[in-house]
Parts: C-alpha cells; sequence; structure tokens
C-alpha cells in the first residue's frame, strides 16, 4: 500500500475528515488523502449555504463519487462561514488537492466556545494514521 499524506498540523475524525484552524473561531473542513482514495473520482459536490447551521456529528454536505455517494458530517456545531465555490466546476480538487484546493466548507463556532479544546479532542496525525492502517 502506498504511504497516505496525513499533514502533521491537521487534526482529524474518525469519519476521515481534516481540520485547520485558519482564523479565530474559525476552521477549515475537507475529507482526507485516505478518503478521497476510498471514494474515487469525484464527480459532485453538494454544499450547504453560507450561515447554515451545522450540527456535530450530522450530515450537512455529500461528495459523489463514480463508486457511490458519502456523507459530510459535522465535526463541531456552527454554522458555515464559506463553501468552497470552486468545487462546483471542478469537483475533481478534492482528489486532486484535498489537503489545500479541495477543501469543502469553513465553519464559525459559536462566541464564547473555546476552538482550542475542541481541537485537541480531536485525532492527531499519529492517532488518525492508526485509523486508517487499522
Amino acid at each position: 500500500m502506498t504511504e497516505i499524506e496525513v499533514p502533521e498540523n491537521l487534526r482529524y475524525t474518525v469519519e476521515h475528515e481534516w481540520i485547520e484552524q485558519t482564523a479565530p473561531g474559525v476552521v477549515r473542513i475537507g475529507i482526507t488523502a485516505y478518503a478521497q482514495d476510498q471514494l474515487g473520482d469525484v464527480v459532485f459536490v453538494q454544499l450547504p449555504a453560507v450561515d447554515d447551521a451545522v450540527d456535530k456529528g450530522e450530515s450537512f454536505a455529500e461528495v459523489e463519487s463514480t463508486k457511490s455517494v458519502s456523507d459530510i458530517f459535522g465535526p463541531i456545531d456552527g454554522s458555515i462561514a464559506a463553501v468552497n465555490d470552486d468545487l462546483d466546476a471542478t469537483p475533481e480538487l478534492v482528489n486532486s488537492d484535498p489537503y489545500g484546493a479541495g477543501w469543502l466548507v469553513e465553519i464559525a463556532v459559536p462566541e464564547g466556545t473555546d476552538l482550542g479544546v475542541l481541537l485537541e479532542d480531536m485525532l492527531d496525525a499519529d492517532a488518525y494514521r492508526a485509523v486508517i492502517e487499522g
């Protein structure tokens, strides 16, 4: 098996999403290299609208590939601060650059939320590697 890229600077979920803090109270979300590899060629991404609510553990988006349709689950509670509109025309960015241009959404956490604590509770790179290596 080829070594799957797992950047050290990100946090992860067991649902194969990555999380990166981009500003105070804001995180960027995408799917991992492992997830996009399992999905195959991504052909469509359905994202929520800006200001839509996101509930931790609940589906808020879908990624459709040549193999299947996969739900994207909220890693935290918050609201959509930004969506990656580039995915409308080029959903394959999820495959070619999952940790860069293939990001999905940015989520703003509610005022007063300690984002640092939420991120500490998520998987680090080593823990995520253990999940995918099974």
